[in-house]
């Protein structure tokens, strides 16, 4: 990106960036600004290759010293260069303006205007990553209103803490987290009175979400879900998810649960981040809600999977001022990403349903065959298999050699022991993974659930290898935004690959 100043925290990353220097990879880079202390070596180091290596508090000074009129930007002018997940090949720098940006978070605000006003008396909670656009367009939705930003300790693990220490109003939240707070409800109902006394709890208030009612200072608040509203800091009263599909039943038992707004968005950092958004007063699920004001979207005929917009099913196209200008020095990319009538083409196969919101049924991307030609997106089935208890993470796998499916699954240490004792088997997490009854049991869980979502019988795993530790970025098999990657997982898992479909000979 011939970026010539980079400003980092520890003196380690400036290390890292040293090292490039001395490589020749990074001849562009001139300076580097640290926030922590440093020593003189690393300078002299820096000196060596022309780089030179500055604190904060001097930059700061130098600033106070050489005061200078702002230079407003032109709305043309480039934001931010966002490089994508890179779940399909490398990493790509999308191209983001200014315009792109506040298209976006206008149009949010546009689309809950009259329903809920975000104003200064508002917080939100910042732990999502900012080198993500829909945390991005969150924080300049919240500036721009003059309301405050939280930012956590650092430690995922420690969410809860720095929740009831803030008690922010605004929440934006990825569906791995809305899942855990659904299991930790449910399993918090152990005995028949309780889960009983839940499920009333939720009709209950099922019932005025659909009148229009949102709340939290019912009866059932104060008897059932209040110390998991407290666990949240108490005050929150707009959740926004978005990065991934959520399913239908855990969404409509939090929004009872957690008596607050809980809207949907979906889209991707070529569009600034989002382009569609569940209307407010929308209580249904199983979508993704309407294109929002910023840009009109329109399906396009997949034919090699059967997708008409004759049939209202189609890739998703979108177009407007939140579309991106392309990828950084990749005209190759772009010319993929955005046809000559200025539509971005996302990948993603939706469908409209009959009161104008958008679903995504489908996946164009990684899609594969197998042996007899049957298409498979293994998203859409890892989707479905995420909502298993005992399943944390699931990589669903296939060759167009092989007749069936494979799954590699990393249990919940959190759900396991539980799942585990209900078969009468006990002991340490890596013994109850090994064991092969749990296997059999997390694979049966698996199925059933794919049977009630419909999923055909070729689209279901055949075998599974249980693996205990979590795929995670620093590992290198997820993205930096938590997406899997999959030629990585293939790498990694290729003995394993091969050892199941060897027992199951075909």
């Amino acid at each position: 990106a011939d970026i010539n100043t980079v400003i980092c925290d520890k003196p380690k990353k400036a290390q890292v960036l040293l090292e490039n220097c001395e490589q020749e990879k990074t001849p562009c880079l001139k300076t580097i600004i640290l926030m922590d202390l440093f020593d003189k070596e690393l300078k002299d180091r820096g000196a060596k290759v022309g780089v030179e290596i500055l604190a904060l508090q001097e930059v700061e000074e130098l600033g106070r010293n050489n005061i200078r009129e702002p230079v407003p930007p032109k709305p043309e002018d480039l934001c931010i260069v966002c490089f994508t997940s890179g779940t399909t090949g490398n990493p790509k720098g999308a191209m983001l303006t200014h315009q792109n940006v506040v298209a976006n978070a206008a149009a949010f605000l546009r689309s809950t205007e009259n329903a809920v006003e975000c104003t200064s008396s508002d917080i939100t909670m910042s732990y999502l990553p900012l080198a993500h656009m829909f945390e991005r367009v969150v924080q300049t939705v919240v500036y721009s209103c003059g309301a405050k930003v939280g930012f956590f300790q650092g430690d995922i693990k420690l969410l809860t803490d720095d929740m009831k220490a803030l008690k922010p109003t605004l929440f934006p939240v990825v569906p791995r987290l809305l899942n855990r707070i659904y299991d930790k409800i449910q399993s918090g109902a152990k005995s028949p009175v309780k889960r009983c006394l839940l499920n009333l709890a939720v009709i209950m208030k099922m019932a005025e979400i659909k009148q229009g009612i949102i709340r939290n200072d019912s009866i059932w608040d104060q008897l059932i879900f209040k110390k998991i509203q407290e666990t949240m800091g108490g005050r929150v009263r707009i959740m926004v998810t978005g990065a991934a599909p959520i399913s239908p039943s855990v969404l409509t038992f939090l929004r009872a649960a957690l008596g607050c707004q809980i809207f949907e968005a979906y889209g991707q950092t070529e569009c600034s981040a989002g382009c569609t958004f569940s209307m407010p007063g929308d209580w249904t699920t199983g979508h993704v809600g309407a294109p929002l004001a910023c840009n009109i979207i329109k399906l396009d005929d997949v034919e090699e999977m059967n997708y008409f917009s004759s049939n209202n099913e189609g890739e998703v196209c979108i177009k407007g001022p939140n579309v991106f200008k392309g990828y950084l020095k990749d005209p190759e990319k772009t010319a993929e990403a955005i046809d000559k009538d200025g539509w971005l083409h996302t990948g993603d196969i939706g469908k409209w349903l009959p009161n104008g919101t958008l679903k995504i049924i489908d996946r164009k991307k990684n899609i594969f065959k197998l042996a007899q030609g049957e298409y498979i997106a293994p998203e859409k089935i890892e989707n479905v298999y995420i909502r298993s208890a005992p399943v944390a993470q699931v990589f669903v796998h296939g060759e167009s050699l092989r007749s069936f499916l494979i799954g590699i699954v990393v249990p919940d240490p959190e759900t396991l022991p539980e799942f585990a004792a209900k078969l009468g088997i006990k002991g340490s997490y890596e013994d109850v993974c090994k064991n092969p009854a749990v296997k059999k049991a997390i694979l049966e869980d698996m199925v059933r659930l794919g049977k009630e979502a419909g999923l055909k019988s070729f689209e279901q795993v055949k075998n599974l290898y249980i693996h205990t530790e979590m795929f995670s970025v620093e590992n290198g098999l997820l993205t930096p935004t938590l997406k899997a990657k999959r030629a990585e997982l293939v790498k990694v898992f290729q003995k394993e690959i091969e050892a199941l479909y060897s027992s199951m000979q075909e």
